[in-house]
């Protein structure tokens, strides 16, 4: 693990590749990372009902030295409220909508620290030279893609995508090199999007990857990778899917597109002058 990276992050990040046993102990340090610090290995592997062994190995797999370094890096940003997920207790629902405000909050800003200035500059490039936009995702993400063909469109840039993998696939298939191909994905690990990424690369297509795993299938096939900070409950039973980093991504994009050609303020008016009669 790079000594920059936030544990909690990380953790996050490799928690759906994780075996069963690491899983235990991923849930245990996410629900109360803070808890965690003063714990001994023996207590941390009675709370997730694991060998000490298995601690050990789950400090291993997160390319640590043992339980102590473990340790030392949590410390660093365990006290941090926007670390980690906030517990939602649906029967207190003052309560529930401060955890779940919480929840978005450090989405938004785990996924903006996470973001590389030189890696958007090359992204911004790439789309700004772009002849169309491709963006694909598969499942609950794709109304992430629905709003970034529409944003685009109306800033200028041609955009295309499609909710059904089958017609997204023939559109890549009109491609050529000059296209790009954006492809959202939380787990990075779409089967068919990693068909599609191929189906473009043969193409010589340049791909975009937005994922919540920078070793994720899709992130390694991409020519460049955006990470998101996704705060979800992942393990075992609850499960609450976010689009929220993921659309903050492309808001970053379509904001920072504005921001470097102002002449795209006109594209938009003009949309609006056309669709005005809509409204009331």
């Amino acid at each position: 693990m790079n000594s920059e990276v936030n544990i909690i992050d990380f953790i996050y990040s490799k928690v759906n590749g994780m075996t069963k046993t690491d899983q235990k102990i991923a849930q245990v340090v996410l629900a109360d990372p803070a808890g965690i610090i003063n714990d001994t290995i023996l207590k941390l592997a009675k709370k997730a009902q694991v060998s000490e062994a298995s601690v050990s190995r789950f400090c291993r797999n997160l390319n640590l030295a043992g339980f102590h370094e473990f340790k030392m890096q949590l410390a660093k940003v365990a006290t941090d409220e926007n670390s980690y997920y906030r517990k939602i207790d649906s029967r207190n629902s003052s309560q529930a909508l401060e955890s779940i405000k919480d929840n978005k909050i450090a989405e938004i800003t785990n996924t903006m620290m996470q973001v590389s200035p030189s890696t958007i500059d090359k992204v911004l490039d790439i789309i700004q030279k772009a002849s169309i936009v491709q963006i694909a995702a598969e499942g609950d993400t794709y109304p992430v893609v629905a709003d970034a063909i529409y944003k685009f469109n109306q800033s200028g840039f041609l955009t295309i995508g499609s909710e059904s993998w089958e017609t997204s696939v023939a559109q890549t298939l009109n491609l050529n090199k000059q296209a790009v191909l954006m492809v959202i994905s939380n787990s990075g690990e779409t089967r068919s999007l990693l068909k599609q990424i191929d189906i473009a690369r043969q193409r010589g297509i340049k791909i975009i990857a937005i994922t919540n795993r920078a070793d994720s299938p899709i992130a390694l096939k991409a020519d460049l990778h955006l990470t998101t900070a996704v705060r979800q409950r992942v393990l075992q039973a609850e499960y609450y899917f976010s689009r929220v980093a993921a659309m903050t991504v492309i808001e970053s994009l379509y904001l920072l597109l504005l921001a470097k050609d102002k002449e795209r303020l006109n594209h938009i008016r003009e949309h609006e002058e056309i669709i005005s009669n809509k409204k009331i």
